[in-house]
């Protein structure tokens, strides 16, 4: 097998290859976990075909291009048939267009059920391939465990490598954790795997400016489907027989870590096993950036006790978010926010939506909405402060807490009790509560999409998690993609 030169490759890389395609997961955890996650996923990418910003994205790369590739890849709820590449780009698009999957926090943030784009476009294909020449299918299995292999993969750098500060963006690691996981799907030998790895080490990484003043904007929810996507595209040219780069990451001057880790090389707390699949926080409650869903909750909590005492967001003088590092430095904003993709990253605007409406929808990002002028004048009396003891809590691999308290102050001189909540409906610690919530969710994406009949029939197989787990990937993908079920 051809490589850039003939030395070992980085230690971090051998670890990926050789856990992705040696490690065995044991963990019924991890595994309803994913199923949960697959759920909550598909409806999200289901949800985002509501907007036509999403839409149009979607599809062939050329407008006119055969849109119905033979033995294809399906973009659920769309009657789409794609190449494995674009079929990724189109699925992890849809899936992370509205920023309501699940999360991962740490010194650096993502939302691992992005590579689910890549894994599920890849097993599709493969199983559609396979039984057209008389072969098997992949299995829901399959795709479960290529699922937590990619949490664990993205999740596990990301608890002490912090990408954001370097201006790099989490979507790094979605490239990499997918190009592993898909290329084990695509029956690459380790050396192959090695090498794809590689590959996406030594990719150009995305800039976080999408992210964050002056520049947020819709890329970033884009930017997963792109990541996801791409890591299709380099498993399938290291399984050509292409050269990999043993030192991509630590090579002196040119490798990821002087080029673009400003000379550090990644810390691990843990090996990875299956540790992030269990601890991902599922995005139940409201569709907003995670480091504001319990002060969203707060807020929530602060209009009713406001109702109950004749009070509405016009009487209020102040507000205080008490609330933790991560918080400050990403979503904590004053001044013009110009887009959806700035407002839900911005925790005065999440937090003023329901002070005003009782409510937070993503409806609620779109420019029709942040035109009423009492949201601009709501956000500038919101203040956060940093609590250290927060920030602790949230580093604390045994807590993981996202901790917001808030106190509202009003013109007459009253206040609130101060709300706080430490962990969100959606966190490991409140997973028996939020998962009936999850799965209500679920069924409410499916009946924007299908027909009640072909819900019906959705919901009988995918809530079944004994049958689910044992059915051919493509014949989920039919039953998701089915036109006769699909609303005009």
């Amino acid at each position: 097998m051809a490589r850039a030169v003939d030395h070992p490759f980085d230690q971090e890389i051998i670890d990926i290859v050789d856990y992705v395609l040696g490690y065995r997961v044991t963990s019924e955890l991890a595994y309803i976990t994913a199923w949960h996650c697959f759920l909550d996923t598909i409806g999200c990418g289901l949800e985002s075909l509501e907007y036509e910003a999403c839409r149009k994205l979607l599809g062939p790369n050329v407008p006119g291009a055969v849109e119905r590739h033979p033995l294809g890849v399906r973009v659920p709820g769309t009657r789409y048939e794609l190449d494995p590449v674009q079929g990724a780009f189109s699925i992890g698009t849809a899936i992370r267009w509205l920023d309501f999957n699940d999360t991962w926090l740490a010194a650096e943030w993502g939302h691992p059920s992005d590579n689910l784009g890549g894994i599920l476009a890849t097993a599709d294909w493969l199983s559609r391939t396979s039984r057209a020449a008389g072969g098997k299918s992949l299995s829901m299995n399959d795709v479960l465990t290529a699922m937590i292999k990619a949490h664990e993969i993205q999740g596990c750098i990301a608890l002490e490598n912090s990408f954001n500060k370097v201006g790099i963006d989490h979507v790094v690691l979605v490239k990499v954790a997918s190009t592993a996981v898909v290329g084990s799907l695509l029956g690459l030998t380790r050396d192959q795997l090695l090498n794809a790895v590689s590959l996406a080490w030594v990719d150009g990484q995305a800039l976080r400016t999408y992210r964050h003043f002056p520049n947020a904007g819709s890329r970033k929810s884009w930017a997963a489907g792109d990541a996801t996507a791409r890591a299709v595209r380099l498993a399938l040219i290291a399984k050509t027989g292409e050269m990999g780069y043993p030192s991509a990451l630590s090579a002196k001057t040119w490798g990821f870590y002087d080029a673009s880790f400003r000379g550090q090389r990644f810390i691990f707390q843990r090996p990875y096993s299956s540790y992030v699949m269990e601890n991902v926080l599922f995005k139940i409650s409201y569709p907003a950036e995670f480091h504001a869903q319990t002060a969203v909750e707060a807020a929530m909590k602060s209009f009713q006790e406001m109702e109950k005492l004749g009070k509405s967001a016009a009487d209020i003088a102040r507000i205080t978010i008490r609330t933790h590092e991560a918080c400050r430095r990403i979503i904590d904003k004053k001044g013009p926010l110009s887009n959806p993709a700035d407002r839900d990253h911005t925790i005065q605007y999440m937090v003023a939506i329901p002070l005003i409406f009782g409510r937070l929808t993503a409806r609620d990002y779109e420019d029709d909405v942040a035109a009423d002028p009492r949201i601009d004048e709501l956000r500038e009396k919101i203040n956060c402060v940093e609590d250290p003891g927060y920030t602790k809590d949230y580093h604390d691999p045994e807590k993981r807490s996202i901790a917001n308290a808030l106190t509202i102050y009003f013109h007459d001189g009253t206040s609130l009790p101060e709300i706080a909540i430490e962990y969100p409906v959606g966190h490991k610690r409140r997973r028996e509560e939020g998962i009936p919530l999850l799965l209500a969710k679920f069924e409410k994406n499916l009946s924007r999409i299908f027909t009640s009949e072909h819900q019906e029939k959705i919901s009988s197989l995918l809530l079944d998690y004994e049958a689910f787990s044992k059915t051919a990937v493509d014949d989920v993908m039919s039953l998701l993609s089915d036109s006769a079920g699909i609303r005009d």
